[in-house]
């Protein structure tokens, strides 16, 4: 059931979102300042692209330096990749068959919003490597 919830979610909205994501980790890795933004992006991204079979855990040793990474990256990208989960979430639950896609994208947003001090990890092992 993931493989065909992934691929649909593909064609429906992965691709874009991934797009998007891409786009806001070439921008951020201009500036040397800028690469861990860019790589959170770019790992976001690849979530966007195939979420179905992966989930988000907190980093329990995440300290102040995630806190200030998030606060930046809300400022720099997360408050328009989040409205990007929302409007294409809005779109999906339209439709019947879109409802999970749509509630999907909605699980996104924690993650687009404040990316740091989390990691993304399979389904049946829903613990940080730590």
């Amino acid at each position: 059931m993931k493989t065909i919830l992934n691929v649909i979610w593909l064609v429906l909205s992965g691709f874009w979102l991934f797009l998007a994501y891409l786009l806001a980790g070439v921008l951020l890795c201009i500036t040397i300042i800028g690469i861990p933004f860019g790589l959170a992006a770019f790992r976001i991204g690849v979530y966007a692209l195939w979420p179905f079979g992966y989930t988000v855990v907190d980093r329990h040793d995440a300290g102040a330096p995630s806190c200030v990474g998030n606060v930046l990256w809300l400022v720099l990208a997360g408050w328009w990749l989040a409205l990007g989960h929302i409007f294409t979430g809005i779109a999906l639950c339209l439709t019947i068959i879109g409802i999970p896609l749509g509630i999907a994208n909605f699980k996104l947003l924690p993650v687009s919003l404040l990316p740091f001090g989390k990691e993304i990890v399979r389904t049946d092992q829903p613990f940080t490597s730590q």
